[in-house]
């Protein structure tokens, strides 16, 4: 039985369930079985065949998901593209060879549109010849140009047919992220209830989750940060959450501090994946701990000269526009530096986010730790500034509630990182900003 069918099999075991909340609205599952049928009619009218590959720009409407397991049940190749990354969408549109491209509007009414764009990739190929659905998507670019990945879905999705546990959660993370397609998946497999807030600010957030009860939140550290700084946590009722999980970049030991004291009866879990290798089984030391066990069944992982490197069996089959990342022996370089202690692994930071100061190492969540202790900040980020003797300086932005000057501020982290941080990690230069320092996916901008 292929996937689909499984997991309509489960809608019918939940049909009167909510599946999704959306617009303040309810839909249960029998209603998302019968808008599944309504565009698989949609897609054959429109001459969708097998293999073709379609986008669906939207965020996780009742429609859009419809939308996502009738290509799915057709066999097709699947890229999800969210709004918020809409100035990329032509480039996309170009690596990800489209076929077709389905729009869905804030009505959740879509339109089917046929583009020109196959080129034949031999992996998308390889794909169509065994005749499996396929997932495409884009890195955040943080390190460069995006790369665009491509999944054997039926690979990716075997996993979640073991049950787990059935939450009321809130779409966080993004339509084309690997966290927020796995956020839906995993939901619709355990008949739980997607929750999608209107917008991803910390007062629509917090609003949906008293709504709605929302138990289930998967987030950012950077996001819980906000949170925690806006004072939501004392303006909503924010009771119903049981779990909140947290990835995607470093969690600063302070945020975490500050979140178990402001939410003392849920449970804190760090969550950690890869766009090239899914979602893994993790389990934190405790929940102050950012110590965390991660695998599971489908992956093995080691650590080689303080970098992680994991094997999976749902690892992606490679780039469209970069060459495979795999060792001969099927492993693959996360760019994580770790370190293993007890059993656990404690994770720095990306590898090409480290500052190399005279021959020091400098990991930027460190030096952001310490920063973000200081009153005033609301947020800091760190990163390595060329220099022409040292080779790179440690550079701060820092988000503050009130204007100072970066003169000033600097001479005050000066003060306040003395006796905390090495004198090299200590940053020579300083900005002292208002707005926020995080992007579309609240991950922290370092470049």
């Amino acid at each position: 039985m292929d996937h689909i069918d499984w997991q309509l099999g489960r809608f019918q075991d939940g049909a009167d369930a909510p599946a999704i909340v959306w617009r303040d609205r309810p839909h249960a599952y029998a209603e998302l079985t019968d808008r599944y049928r309504e565009w698989l009619g949609r897609l054959l009218q429109a001459d969708v065949r097998r293999g073709d590959s379609v986008a669906v720009v939207s965020d996780f409407s009742p429609g859009a998901v419809a939308c996502l397991l009738a290509l799915l049940k057709m066999r097709c190749i699947l890229v999800p593209l969210s709004r918020e990354a809409r100035d990329q969408h032509r480039e996309f549109f170009r690596i990800g060879e489209l076929d077709y491209r389905v729009e869905i509007d804030g009505r959740d009414e879509g339109t089917v549109t046929r583009m020109e764009h196959r080129r034949n990739h031999p992996l998308m190929q390889q794909l169509r010849e065994v005749d499996k659905a396929g997932l495409v998507l884009f890195s955040s670019g943080s390190t460069g140009k995006p790369k665009a990945i491509l999944h054997s879905l039926p690979e990716l999705l075997n996993k979640f047919r073991t049950p787990r546990h059935c939450y009321r959660t809130l779409t966080f993370l993004l339509f084309d992220h690997i966290g927020g397609f796995n956020t839906l998946f995993y939901t619709l497999a355990n008949l739980g209830c997607i929750v999608v807030a209107g917008d991803r600010s910390v007062s629509s957030v917090c609003a949906v989750i008293e709504r709605h009860r929302v138990e289930l939140l998967p987030t950012s550290p950077s996001f819980l940060n906000l949170l925690l700084l806006s004072g939501a946590v004392d303006s909503y009722d924010l009771s119903s959450l049981r779990l909140i999980t947290y990835g995607t970049e470093v969690m600063p030991e302070r945020t975490l501090r500050m979140a178990n004291e402001a939410f003392p009866g849920v449970r804190f879990l760090q969550t950690y994946g890869l766009s090239e290798l899914g979602i893994l089984r993790s389990k934190s030391e405790s929940d102050t701990s950012l110590r965390v066990r991660i695998g599971g069944e489908d992956y093995q992982t080691r650590v080689v000269d303080g970098r992680l490197l994991i094997r999976a069996r749902s690892s992606m089959l490679g780039y469209l526009n970069a060459p495979s990342p795999f060792d001969e022996d099927g492993w693959f370089d996360t760019g994580d530096s770790v370190v293993a202690e007890d059993g656990y692994l404690r994770i720095l930071g990306r590898e090409s986010d480290i500052i190399n100061v005279g021959g020091q190492k400098v990991y930027p969540a460190e030096v952001e730790q310490v920063i973000a202790e200081m009153s005033g900040v609301i947020d800091v980020s760190v990163k390595g500034e060329e220099h022409l003797l040292m080779g790179q300086i440690v550079a701060a932005t820092v988000q503050m509630a009130e204007p100072v000057s970066s003169v000033s501020m600097r001479k005050r982290i000066a003060r306040h990182c003395r006796g905390r941080l090495q004198p090299f990690m200590i940053p020579a230069k300083v900005r002292v900003v208002t707005d926020e320092q995080v992007n579309y996916r609240f991950k922290k901008i370092r470049r």
